[in-house]
């Protein structure tokens, strides 16, 4: 049990970022050399699973317990955030909006769907909307067990409220060692990150290689352009015009604990406890953070926004549909009250595409055959789309957290 302990404490002592960038290096290796190794595939597999699984448990806890202690000032930061969510995601789509007009895609439609199997996509914005509505008063036994994090918020905000105006401190504290030991579980899992990225390089390296490169170089181009000028830049200038500080120390952070794991595990709902444990070492209040960072998985979408704004201006081209500026801002609109209601799972913001298409009037089957595109490319565009979108709810809950403690020292 002794040796055990000893190559335990050895390895949690070396940097967690130095062990997951040596798992990277080598499930690239292998992905190359041994691609017929399939089993490895499981490494990343169960690391995301694990991830998902805890995740909505995490989230249910902190927030019931989080709301139940609280002071006063959440309301003020809150009401800020999602002002700061609602206009990066809305910058996002302007700036693909921009980035489509001034390099044009045009796709090859017609075949891309054989041999694929897509989902059907929204039909219209209302449709959107009023699915996420009616999913945030679901069941919310069934919220936990589906990860429906709406639900997950909208239940634990209410049964914190009543735990706080109803339970005695034994009882709230009670809730608050549950969401410990919760707590304790994850950093466990996230222990275990290096196998898991291994395993996912690995899969990512064996099955794609480099091909999508070469066939969808152009599209694969304006998608990552659009995104990394947005986390770059826009994000940034958002972060600084509120805390008056250098934001790319905090930036460089986010991606580098946040956005790293967010690329391959290719899920915001997934990197949810990734992105409390690093609002934990930033020097955070766990009670705004443990709102805040599962509401940005569910609406802080600037990579959905600039997906479903590039790939729907993109069919609009390839089918000849004269698009005026005007109209592709107000579908900047569209993308990004849509991309509120994209899934916090891989894969979510493209089948808002067709919804998005049918402001143009495109039909469906033109716009599923986008999608199908979307699933080929989506071992890059994907992966680039939530590291952006991840790593940012830690960046803007660190953003809305500074602004108000520089306010209040003022």
């Amino acid at each position: 049990m002794n040796f055990f302990k000893r190559i335990i404490v050895r390895y949690t002592s070396v940097s967690l970022m130095l062990r997951i960038f040596i798992g990277l290096v080598i499930g690239a290796i292998l992905g190359l050399a041994l691609p017929q190794w399939t089993g490895i595939s499981i490494l990343g597999k169960m690391f995301v699973s694990a991830l998902k699984g805890i995740a909505p448990v995490l989230v249910a806890v902190l927030v019931i317990s989080s709301v139940a202690k609280a002071g006063r000032g959440l309301g003020r930061r809150f009401g800020l955030l999602v002002t700061i969510y609602f206009l990066s995601t809305f910058i996002a789509a302007i700036c693909a909006v921009v980035g489509s007009f001034l390099f044009p895609v045009e796709l090859q439609l017609g075949s891309v769907t054989e041999n694929i199997a897509v989902e059907e996509g929204a039909g219209a914005l209302s449709e959107v909307l009023s699915n996420l509505l009616t999913s945030m008063v679901g069941n919310p036994i069934a919220a936990v067990a589906q990860a429906n994090y709406i639900a997950i918020l909208f239940w634990s905000v209410i049964l914190g409220v009543a735990l706080k105006s109803m339970a005695s401190k034994a009882t709230v504290q009670v809730v608050h060692d549950l969401s410990d030991v919760v707590s304790r579980v994850v950093k466990w899992v996230i222990q275990f990150a290096p196998f898991g990225i291994l395993g996912l390089v690995f899969t990512t390296v064996s099955e794609s290689g480099l091909s999508v490169f070469t066939t969808y170089g152009h599209l694969l181009l304006l998608l990552v352009g659009c995104m990394v000028v947005n986390a770059f830049v826009f994000n940034p200038l958002i972060s600084f015009c509120l805390t008056k500080q250098n934001p790319y120390p905090l930036l460089f952070t986010c991606l580098k604990e946040s956005g790293l794991q967010a690329f391959f595990t290719r899920s915001s709902a997934a990197n949810i406890p990734i992105n409390m444990a690093l609002c934990k070492k930033l020097g955070l209040d766990e009670d705004f953070y443990s709102v805040s960072i599962p509401l940005g998985a569910t609406i802080n979408m600037d990579g959905a926004a600039v997906t479903i704004t590039v790939f729907s201006l993109a069919v609009a081209h390839t089918v000849g549909v004269d698009v005026t500026f005007s109209s592709a801002l107000f579908l900047g609109i569209i993308a990004t009250l849509g991309a509120c209601g994209a899934s916090g799972v891989a894969g979510g913001s493209l089948l808002l595409i067709p919804m998005a298409c049918s402001f143009f009037g495109i039909g469906n089957d033109v716009a599923m055959q986008a999608v199908a595109i979307g699933f080929i490319i989506g071992v890059v565009q994907d992966s680039v789309e939530t590291c952006l979108n991840s790593s940012s709810d830690a960046f803007f809950t660190a953003t809305a957290e500074y602004h108000d403690r520089k306010k209040r020292q003022a």
